[in-house]
């Protein structure tokens, strides 16, 4: 598709989030279709049984116990051995990839603008809630090299931000999706290799992308899964990409690697395009469904309170 024009590059928290938005998504959390076990005591109430002050349950003794936790109130009544049982609180770890490659900088309404609004949202949600929330841009920046030094970012990966944690982050978490720019082509296996090496904790990964990547999305979804992470795909369509307005006979260049295509759009052409567009999705969600994965296609004219409230609420990532 055509590239935006003039796009919109957000400067601050409030060109992010506006006040209406900030009250109707804090009262959301993130949420996880699987348990998981932090490293740091957290907000979240699990339903296993941990260390907590807050009364569960309880169970009868058996030898290994810890003696420590006998109810000896029971003991005192019944002359039988019993443990008291506590909610244990997790620390969840929200992740959020986002692609950066330059193919995103079209459509309207922009879809990288897009992608930025909706990951600040997914992060002040983390943030409000005492979730660790981590953020990593991918893409592959003009003039980007293999890195040499220990503070150069990974090949693939253009910058990142970990362990964010308590609303008082939320300026640094915009100020950082603020200075993305989409540029550069993409590597999404060596990105996600690199991610997959570098994470900590547990709980869940939102990758935001067309998913549009020439070597295949295939391979980097794979090192994703696992490792104690819920993965879940946003993938991001413009309104000019599913229903295409050129006319005419047109020289297209790739903005990524440059490569061109001479072309004359006619109704027959729309017609293949559309077909093969929709193929190209159907296999990404029938990979997706096939590894355990969520995946939700959105227009980048979609509001982002219905993308949360609605879409992500309905698909478990939100609660």
């Amino acid at each position: 598709m055509l590239r935006t024009e003039n796009p919109k590059r957000p400067a601050s928290l409030d060109e992010l989030l506006d006040s209406r938005l900030i009250s109707r998504v804090s009262r959301l959390d993130v949420t996880s279709r699987k348990m998981f076990s932090g490293k740091l005591k957290g907000e979240r109430r699990s339903k296993k049984r941990g260390e907590s002050v807050e009364f569960a349950d309880h169970r009868p003794y058996v030898v290994g116990d810890d003696l420590r936790h006998i109810d000896w109130n029971i003991f005192g009544r019944l002359d039988r051995l019993f443990l008291k049982l506590f909610l244990e609180e997790e620390d969840l770890c929200l992740h959020v990839v986002v692609d950066c490659s330059a193919s995103h900088d079209c459509g309207q309404p922009n879809k990288f603008f897009f992608m930025q609004q909706a990951a600040m949202a997914l992060g002040y949600v983390g943030l409000i809630n005492y979730n660790r929330v981590a953020m990593t841009a991918i893409g592959v920046q003009p003039g980007q090299h293999p890195p040499t030094e220990p503070q150069t970012p990974p090949a693939g990966i253009v910058s990142a931000v970990r362990d964010l944690r308590g609303r008082r982050r939320t300026h640094e978490l915009a100020g950082w999706l603020c200075s993305l720019r989409p540029e550069g082509g993409s590597s999404f296996g060596e990105a996600a290799k690199r991610i997959a090496l570098s994470r900590r904790g547990k709980g869940v990964m939102v990758v935001m992308s067309d998913f549009f990547f020439k070597e295949g999305y295939e391979t980097g979804l794979r090192l994703l899964m696992g490792r104690g992470y819920d993965v879940f795909c946003l993938q991001v369509l413009s309104p000019q990409e599913l229903e295409p307005d050129l006319a005419g006979d047109l020289r297209l260049r790739d903005v990524e690697d440059a490569d061109a295509a001479e072309i004359t759009v006619s109704a027959p052409l729309l017609k293949r395009y559309k077909a093969n567009l929709a193929a190209y999705c159907d296999q990404l969600r029938t990979f997706c469904a096939r590894r355990d994965i969520t995946l939700l296609t959105v227009r980048s004219d979609t509001p982002i309170d219905v993308l949360l409230l609605d879409y992500m609420r309905r698909r478990g990532v939100l609660r």
